[in-house]
């Protein structure tokens, strides 16, 4: 049963809320030892709300899961974790984010119950309605990366926010995508919306998000005020790692059998994970680099 439980969290979509660290990362904070504590009570904090609404959409949506192959796995849809144990567990996990968002402030708590929202329209109203399905989606990742911003008390660049959400639109729309190919004889069926969308029109749509969402970064990158931030230009060079990444997640969602949810894809592709992590590496170094040389000087 605990098993079942630990499922229906899907730790391994938990990856997303990754998101709550960029104004750490931006904001120049790695070093600051209060200000990591509460990006990571932050992130916490988005883990167990994300745990606890998984779980209601799974809820809800457990008649339509069991008519799609794979979903109907779920502890829920397939009756491995009763109803009432998960809805249980559920207001627990939720119970326990809200005493974290409180302890970050009464900023934060708002930013957190916006994302709670937002996910409850998206589950019982936003994911029927094309277009804007996406763009709940899309909004989760806009409202972490203000919450980190918030928890660590840094201000997020437009910029960085524009990214953030044109990316995310981009994952959404890729995750249409591989739902209609892979499921071409029920998607409909277990997704209504997906009626109003055809793999032809997804990947249009991601071929403009994708060529914005580099084009927005490489902007942010040289933008004055992140110049006068960091003190440098370097970070236009990191966008070689955006670049690939954005490819590499293109080419992998071309195969029929790729997973639908992008953070599986993430954790299952290794050259994915590299750029991932060479991405933040590069970015910590330009911008931390020169904290640890005045250090050292010292």
């Amino acid at each position: 049963m605990f098993a079942a439980f630990a499922r229906s969290v899907r730790p391994e979509q938990w990856v997303k809320n990754l998101f709550v660290l960029a104004p750490l990362l931006f904001g120049r904070k790695l070093t600051d030892p209060g200000a990591l504590v509460n990006g990571l009570l932050a992130l916490l904090c988005f883990c167990l709300l994300a745990g606890a609404l998984y779980i209601l959409n799974d809820i809800v949506d457990a008649e339509a899961d069991r008519r799609h192959p794979e979903k109907r796995r779920r502890p829920i849809a397939s009756g491995a974790l009763p109803v009432s144990l998960a809805a249980a567990g559920a207001a627990a996990f939720a119970l326990a984010a809200l005493l974290i968002a409180w302890r970050l402030g009464a900023d934060f708590a708002a930013i957190a119950l916006l994302y709670a929202l937002v996910t409850v329209a998206y589950s019982f109203v936003l994911k029927h309605l094309v277009i804007l399905d996406v763009m709940a989606i899309a909004s989760g990742f806009v409202i972490r990366v203000m919450g980190g911003a918030l928890a660590v008390d840094v201000e997020p660049s437009h910029w960085l926010i524009i990214c953030a959400f044109v990316l995310s639109l981009f994952l959404g729309f890729s995750k249409r995508r591989q739902e209609l190919l892979r499921t071409p004889e029920t998607a409909v069926v277990q997704r209504r919306v997906l009626r109003e969308y055809s793999i032809r029109m997804v990947e249009q749509i991601n071929l403009v998000l994708m060529g914005t969402a580099f084009v927005c970064y490489m902007i942010y990158t040289v933008a004055p005020e992140t110049v006068e931030r960091f003190g440098t230009d370097m970070l236009l060079y990191g966008t070689v790692f955006v670049f690939y990444g954005m490819l590499r997640y293109l080419v992998i969602t071309q195969n029929q059998q790729a997973r639908e949810n992008p953070g599986e894809t993430l954790l299952a592709d290794k050259p994915l994970l590299i750029a991932v992590f060479g991405w933040a590496l590069y970015n910590a170094l330009v911008i931390y680099w020169p904290l640890i040389a005045a250090s050292g000087n010292r």
